[in-house]
């Protein structure tokens, strides 16, 4: 089942209309219906909007219902976000979406962002930077993250990243509880 698929099937078992889920987004009508048939790709803000509107989590729309056996192979792991140019790319980590942390692998191209706004949800957020260069922007600080650089911070304080680098930027999170 693909990602429109998967999202309408939830908005329905939640009993919940188009006109319903737009209200909870802020996002159009139309938009949703694209998303729904695949026609558009959400971006990871709008994404994030759907979720919380349905009272899920990323995961969920990308995991199977068998919780396996804890490891996950680098050519099993599960991509749960990403964007529609590939300039951003998430992947799964983590066994299971019923822990109590989610562990990603995030991929950026240069000049590739989590979008003009900072996002928040409840938790905490740590991330490590395997190679290339991130701009991390928490509350009214930013941070400039390179290769071997680690970062920890409240996730209920507004934050946003862009690879400021020449280069792909690859970096480990770890969210709690999990977000995505």
């Amino acid at each position: 089942m693909n990602l429109g698929e998967k999202l309408k099937e939830i908005r329905k078992e939640k009993r919940l209309t188009i006109a319903d889920l737009a209200q909870k987004t802020g996002l159009s009508n139309g938009y949703l219906s694209n998303v729904e048939r695949n026609l558009n790709s959400p971006t990871i803000e709008s994404l994030r909007k759907i979720v919380d509107a349905l009272s899920i989590s990323l995961v969920e729309l990308f995991q199977d219902e068998d919780e396996g056996t804890g490891v996950v192979r680098k050519d099993e792991r599960v991509t749960i976000v990403k964007s529609n140019d590939n300039s951003i790319i998430y992947e799964l980590l983590s066994p299971s979406r019923n822990k109590s942390l989610e562990a990603m692998l995030l991929k950026l191209q240069p000049g590739a962002e989590s979008g003009e706004f900072p996002h928040t949800h409840k938790g905490e957020d740590f991330g490590f930077i395997i190679s290339g260069k991130l701009m991390y922007k928490v509350g009214d600080n930013t941070y400039i993250l390179e290769e071997g650089d680690s970062i920890y911070f409240d996730s209920t304080i507004p934050h946003r990243y862009k690879n400021i680098g020449d280069t792909e930027c690859i970096s480990i999170w770890v969210v709690t509880p999990p977000s995505f």
